[in-house]
């Protein structure tokens, strides 16, 4: 399963690592109660060279489809990755 979602997946040419990274933190933040997993999703946001700014701007659009309580939730986890990145203070970061 993991070689699959991670491996496989990750790896078709279709879309890009960041375009992936922006589709999987909109849909756990959809989804709501992934906290565990966001935080090492934004972390590979980063990774893959979106920018904190880009990161929270994705979270704040996705309230609009699932609501504010899973986007601040969402957010929350972003600032805390962004903080132990050293990458505070940025603006739109709840």
């Amino acid at each position: 399963m993991v070689a699959w979602a991670f491996g496989d997946m990750y790896a078709r040419p279709e879309l890009p690592p960041r375009d992936r990274q922006l589709v999987t933190l909109g849909v756990l933040t959809a989804l709501g109660g992934c906290e565990i997993e966001l935080e090492v999703h934004v972390n590979a946001a980063l990774n893959v060279g979106l920018a904190p700014t880009e990161i929270a701007e994705a979270l704040l659009h996705s309230a609009v489809y699932c609501g504010m309580p899973r986007s601040i939730n969402a957010t929350l986890v972003a600032k805390k990755v962004f903080a132990e990145r050293g990458l505070l203070p940025i603006t739109n970061v709840a």
